[in-house]
């Protein structure tokens, strides 16, 4: 006897919450299943036709405004229990997950209809936690009809009216994976992995069972590659790039971006199918392709390339120097075409630093570098990065939730100086009472990725120390598109303590200095405006008005027109690397970013106080990346044991301080004062994205 399918239908009424399961088994010709309500259960046996007949006027009966089945849930927590060194199971593991991903994001376009459980984070399921949290009382998803899923197929056969069709692709041609996942989002499909193994996914949906129609074959129909690396480029009138793995990307840029086909809007930096070779190499969800749904919902184009110019991709090495370079230029400069020039491109992802493009993959360039490259590209095309970085960078469901109804605005009540006279840290004249005081305040983050902010949450953002201390917690507001339901936790659970501004480097990554002209790689026009405004709405939605840390990296540092840029929608403050160490621009405070403090409290409680002890003013600002609240709590009891001078101020009240200062301070608001060296980012490291 083999368990054909097994899905539950949960209903809430007034009356209180009763739960039926309806579990079908296949023997011979026939299905059996059973019903539960309450403790009654019995056994029937039915012909199809019969059986399929009860379930829909079951469905009908039971379902409210959801429509047909209301909301869909599977479990491929099932996947994180294979053995990643059997290169079957692995197979099963990404062909699941991918197709299943790829369904989500045409199902859950116009509304939430298919929810997955599979992201665990220190023994936490992730998915659930953000389930249950809004399934309670008063909630958005509190009475919603569910049906909870136990097989694929049908699951797939479930939906099979709300898709098109099928795209395969090339198990052997590792770019064709990601080409798919932008092809089903076009054409509204889902994407399969070519295999006619005996139970393969293609076998059970393509070959055999529902035998879904294929639309889109990105390998010939027999089996052999499509595309040669040699010639011309099928369905195109280019010449081949001389690589197999550049040349599906310019089949799609050729295909779907150069007619208009496709949203440019959206990008997507996940790692291929390569992934399959070495899927140890770092957490194991971190194939990324449950990131996809929400890029396919977008129609968006799917992309794992090298920023490299001075060598080959390490994936491809046989490839000429540079060739996944011209490929990424052509991707977004057909994205900033298709966008006007005038909207940014928001891209997930992240480099795959642990897999390729860096000394881990055979490559000569570091993980840093590699990340600070990559978003100098990027933002020389008016994109930025939604960085969902190694460690934490598995994200499901974002198709889901992007449909969160958020509140129009979260407002965030700034300090004034008749507060600040109260206080004690404004005289009567109104000057800033710094003798004998050290003003100090932790940049606590990095949340820059939706990913992080959703798996973080239970063990950071939930910690019981959380409020003891004033913490400035840096979020890119630009999250609360992908995770609009912890955007607004955040707001509706933050103590008086905790007080946000953006993230690095305002709404998404990028290197603002790259908006600048002259525009080094694209020499595209200034972009600084869309910029602007394209963070302005989000700061306004959010009550942001200080962008926590700028990150120049290897791009130029702001110029008068850059500042101009951010004091629009950052009037509060902005943290820099290239910059004097203080200045005023206007009467937007301006501050040059100091030390990582990443170790242990003990220790690093140590190297704020000699940082303090070597700096020429009072305001001292310190980056900080994933350390929970009761972190900060220690550090600080160990500072005060070292420097009870040091006071832990709320953003408002320290960027006010320093503002004033500022304007106290002529030389300094000029930038003149600066004992340290103006030339050199300072001496810590930035934005590795890791702990």
């Amino acid at each position: 006897m083999k368990k054909y399918s097994i899905f539950q239908k949960q209903l809430n009424e007034n009356s209180g919450f009763r739960r039926i399961i309806v579990t079908i088994i296949e023997r011979n010709n026939y299905k059996f299943f059973t019903l539960s309500k309450h403790t009654y259960s019995g056994l029937y046996v039915v012909n199809q036709k019969i059986f399929w007949i009860l379930i829909v006027l079951f469905s009908i009966v039971s379902c409210k405004k959801e429509g047909a089945g209301g909301i869909g849930m599977f479990d491929l927590k099932y996947t994180l229990t294979y053995d990643l060194k059997d290169k079957g199971q692995v197979l099963s593991l990404w062909d699941d997950i991918h197709t299943i991903s790829t369904l989500q994001g045409v199902v859950n376009r116009e509304e939430p209809r298919l929810f997955v459980n599979y992201v665990v984070e220190s023994g936490i399921e992730i998915d659930s936690y953000w389930w249950n949290k809004y399934r309670q009382p008063g909630e958005w998803l509190h009475g919603k009809d569910t049906i909870v899923y136990n097989d694929i197929v049908t699951l797939i056969e479930a939906y099979q009216n709300d898709f098109d069709g099928v795209v395969v692709y090339d198990s052997d041609i590792a770019a064709t994976s990601n080409v798919a996942s932008a092809v089903a989002g076009i054409e509204n499909l889902i994407a399969i992995r070519y295999d006619k193994s005996p139970g393969s996914l293609y076998d059970r949906l393509v070959a055999k069972g529902p035998k879904l129609p294929v639309k889109v074959w990105l390998i010939h129909e027999d089996g052999t590659p499509l595309f040669s690396g040699q010639g011309d480029i099928p369905g195109t009138n280019r010449k081949s790039t001389g690589s197999i793995k550049n040349d599906p990307y310019i089949w799609f840029i050729e295909n779907y971006m150069k007619t208009n086909r496709c949203n440019g809007k959206f990008g997507a930096y996940y790692i291929d199918q390569k992934w399959r070779e070495n899927p140890q190499a770092t957490v194991v969800n971190h194939h990324t392709l449950t990131n996809h749904d929400f890029f396919v919902s977008k129609r968006a184009f799917f992309f794992d390339l090298s920023p490299w110019e001075d060598e080959p991709a390490t994936d491809d090495p046989e490839q000429a120097v540079g060739t996944d370079l011209a490929t990424l230029k052509e991707f977004l400069s057909e994205a900033y075409r298709l966008n006007k020039g005038e909207k940014m491109c928001h891209i997930g992802g992240f480099p795959a630093w642990a897999f390729k493009y860096t000394m881990h993959a055979g490559g000569s360039h570091d993980d840093v570098p590699t990340e600070w490259e990559f978003s100098r590209i990027i933002s020389a095309y008016n994109a930025f990065k939604d960085a969902d970085a190694i460690g934490y960078g598995a994200l499901a469901n974002a198709s889901f939730w992007q449909h969160f109804p958020l509140e129009e605005k979260y407002a965030q009540k700034w300090v004034t100086q008749d507060e600040l006279k109260k206080r004690g840290y404004l005289t009567e004249d109104g000057k800033v009472d710094c003798e004998n005081r050290e003003f100090m305040i932790f940049y606590v983050g990095d949340y820059d990725a939706s990913s992080w902010i959703t798996q973080r949450t239970p063990t950071i953002w939930d910690h019981p120390d959380r409020g003891k201390l004033p913490l400035m917690w840096a979020i890119s507001p630009v999250l609360d598109r992908r995770a609009p339901m912890v955007m607004h936790n955040f707001r509706k659970t933050a103590t008086p303590n905790d007080y946000f501004v953006a993230a690095d480097n305002g709404a998404g990554y990028l290197m603002p200095g790259m908006l600048q002209e002259p525009r080094d790689i694209s020499g595209l026009p200034c972009g600084l405006d869309a910029w602007a405004n394209h963070c302005k709405p989000f700061y306004e939605k959010w009550g942001l008005s200080i962008t926590g840390f700028v990150i120049d990296g290897h791009a130029p540092g702001l110029s008068q027109k850059g500042l101009d840029c951010y004091a629009s929608f950052s009037p509060n403050g902005i943290i820099p690397q290239k910059v004097p160490l203080t200045l005023l621009h206007g009467n937007m405070p301006v501050l040059r970013s100091d030390e990582d403090i990443q170790q242990e409290p003990k220790e690093g409680a140590h190297r704020i106080a000699q940082r303090v002890a070597d700096r020429p003013i009072p305001f001292h600002w310190f980056r900080n990346i994933l350390k929970t609240p009761g972190w900060y709590v220690e550090v600080m009891d160990e500072l005060g044991k070292i420097n009870p001078n040091i006071e832990l101020l709320d953003a408002p009240t320290f960027f006010e301080l320093y503002r004033i200062w500022l304007q106290q301070h002529p030389d300094a608001a000029s930038g003149i004062l600066n004992t340290e060296n103006q030339n050199s980012i300072s001496n810590g490291t930035f934005n590795s994205n890791e702990e």
